[in-house]
């Protein structure tokens, strides 16, 4: 297809065209029919071209010590690219504090400099080449795309003060909306729910627990695997199973990826008992409509045995439980699924879908004192916020997760790219989760906001526009802003430390320009209600950050921008007479026909010197009212 077909296309049009080729279809018109272009000019596949939009050139190499190395080799080195093949990549903009002078702390252009360098007139994405398993881009590059949206993005509404729609019955069991994935839907009677978005991100485990649980007893309850949600497979090949479900028990303080924790245990779709990351062979695969029946017996002593049936028929003991293992601690009925819906019976009228075990009770029929309840129901103003600030490799993370065993009983919930990629428990290249994992983020943390609870956002965070953005969000939550940063030294350690752990590679032009767009919160009331630097203070920061924007700048070569072609604007002629005889005349005016009369339509361009010319004198002379 031709560029100049390309371009008459709608919007709509290219971004079912990008989506046809599995290719990005977010964007700005320019940037599809870019996409589009380099996509139909390659003659490629579609997987080759989104690896090339997701690759850095081999060229490309920025220095990874501080030190300056010569300025003219680096810009060589950048701008030595095939510029008729530009991909577009918002990620790799920089942006000033709205209302900053020139030079400001935190937010400054340096003398000399007054673009950033960005390879390809600003643009971090390759023209070709083989990608490098080394040159993949690690989660900071994408947690960065991301806050660049909020740029052109609308101030958030302020949340609209109203009463809970229904009033909690504490006795009802349901699934839990305070109890599960915020990526996972619950349905209006409470008994169904689904993954939130797997139409867009298919690799995502949800789960969900009831509100109650059991510590006694002999108990059960039924699941089933109501349809699939993906009915294409997925076109990547390393993903096996295009949709999954498992149910089962956990504790209340366990994670909610059921089977991943020690005191978790489920029966997987695939034919597998699973418990603490450990699978082994157990019952038979599953297929919609299939009904799971998940069974607790309590003996007297403490020990619990768990064993499920599929469609009423026995599958055998799963678990056993001694003693000293739960200890007292009550066992919530657990669902965790992947692309597909399900139901559970949790209508105490409703007869069962198979009648269970002799002896064993459903859950839902049990006597409201032999069920515990497994959360509260939290409310706004007691929740809280934490928002965590600082460049990639400074230690977010593990402030973040100090701070959460510190404070169990607040049950922080991390919103973070780190938590969303165990959430992919098996299949895709990491690169390709990544990506998806931070486009997910930026609709949960609008999830989270509707949604009561503490939570800390695990992100970089160093545009003031996303910082904005998203604690106006969650208006109404105690909202606390913790920056994190570090020495030079020590931040230098922890990125190197950092890269070996989870062999990522943040490409260094990447992290100059978040150097260059990083700007440190200030202190404002309407929009946080603390601001804690949790290790240099914020005067020591702002001189270190000042110091890295001015290396970066040096480091980087200028944006060359390309000529802009002069627009010609087309002149009105000039009409030094009257009108033509076959043009319709005026005669409404008095004096129009007049020879004798100067009086010319009040379009006509006159001559420079005749510029103040009196309008309201000539019609004044022929009798006629002037206008005024």
């Amino acid at each position: 297809m031709k560029l100049a077909d390309i371009k008459k296309l709608k919007v709509a049009e290219l971004r079912s065209k990008l989506t046809e080729l599995g290719l990005d279809s977010r964007g700005l018109k320019a940037e599809l029919v870019d996409r589009l272009c380099s996509a139909s000019q390659s003659g490629q596949s579609p997987e080759h071209v989104e690896l090339l939009e997701n690759s850095l050139p081999s060229e490309v190499q920025v220095p990874t010590e501080f030190s300056s190395p010569p300025v003219v080799e680096c810009a060589a080195a950048l701008c030595e690219v095939d510029r008729s093949r530009a991909y577009t990549d918002t990620a790799t903009q920089t942006e000033l504090e709205p209302g900053s002078p020139a030079v400001s702390p935190g937010s400054e252009r340096l003398p000399g400099s007054e673009s950033v360098c960005q390879a390809e007139e600003g643009q971090l994405e390759p023209t070709g080449g083989p990608l490098s398993e080394e040159m993949g881009r690690g989660r900071a590059f994408y947690e960065f795309k991301e806050e660049i949206r909020y740029k052109r993005s609308k101030s958030p509404q302020p949340p609209q003060d109203k009463e809970e729609e229904e009033e909690w019955d504490e006795d009802k069991v349901r699934l839990d909306p305070y109890g599960r994935h915020l990526h996972f839907e619950v349905g209006s009677d409470g008994s169904c729910g689904q993954p939130r978005y797997w139409d867009r991100f298919p690799l995502l485990w949800s789960g969900c627990r009831l509100t109650h649980g059991v510590r006694q007893g002999r108990v059960g309850f039924e699941v089933r695997l109501e349809r699939k949600l993906l009915a294409v497979e997925t076109e990547d090949q390393e993903v096996k199973d295009s949709y999954g479900l498992r149910a089962g028990w956990s504790v209340g303080n366990s994670s909610l990826l059921l089977g991943e924790d020690e005191l978790s245990y489920a029966y997987d779709g695939c034919g597998q008992r699973v418990s603490g990351g450990n699978t082994e062979e157990y019952g038979e695969p599953l297929s919609e409509g299939d009904i799971i029946g998940c069974y607790a017996s309590f003996s007297t002593d403490g020990a619990v045995e768990l064993f499920f049936h599929k469609n009423s028929r026995f599958l055998g003991r799963a678990f056993y439980l001694s003693p000293s293992v739960l200890r007292g601690r009550v066992l919530v009925p657990h669902v965790l699924c992947k692309n597909c819906s399900v139901r559970l019976l949790l209508d105490p009228v409703t007869p069962q879908w198979y009648p269970g075990p002799p002896g064993f009770t459903p859950l839902t029929a049990l006597p409201a004192g032999q069920r515990v309840r497994a959360t509260s129901v939290p409310s706004r103003a007691q929740c809280e916020v934490v928002m965590m600030v600082g460049l990639p490799g400074s230690g977010k993370s593990f402030w973040a997760q100090t701070h959460m065993k510190q404070y169990p009983e607040k049950k922080y919930r991390l919103l973070g790219t780190e938590d969303l990629l165990t959430c992919m428990l098996s299949g895709g290249q990491r690169d390709s989760r990544l990506q998806q994992a931070s486009q997910c983020l930026t609709d949960l943390i609008k999830a989270a906001a509707k949604t009561p609870g503490n939570y800390i956002l695990d992100q970089c965070n160093v545009l003031f526009s996303a910082r904005r953005h998203k604690l106006q969000l969650f208006a109404g939550f105690r909202r606390r802003v913790v920056v994190v940063f570090p020495s030079t030294d020590e931040w230098k350690r922890r990125l190197s430390q950092s890269r070996m752990s989870d062999g990522e590679h943040i490409p260094e032009t990447a992290l100059l320009k978040l150097q260059v767009s990083c700007s440190l919160p200030e202190p404002q009331p309407e929009l946080m209600e603390e601001l804690e630097y949790a290790e240099l203070p914020q005067e020591q920061a702002q001189i270190l950050l000042t110091e890295y924007k001015e290396e970066a700048h040096r480091l980087l070569p200028p944006v060359i921008k390309p000529d802009k072609k002069p627009r010609w604007c087309k002149k009105r002629r000039h009409l030094l007479g009257p009108p033509p005889s076959n043009r319709m005349q005026w005669t409404a005016v008095p004096g129009w026909a007049d020879p004798r009369s100067n009086l010319q339509p009040r379009h006509w361009n006159l001559p420079y010197q005749q510029q103040n010319y009196d309008y309201n004198r000539s019609f004044a002379s022929s009798g006629s009212q002037s206008y005024s």
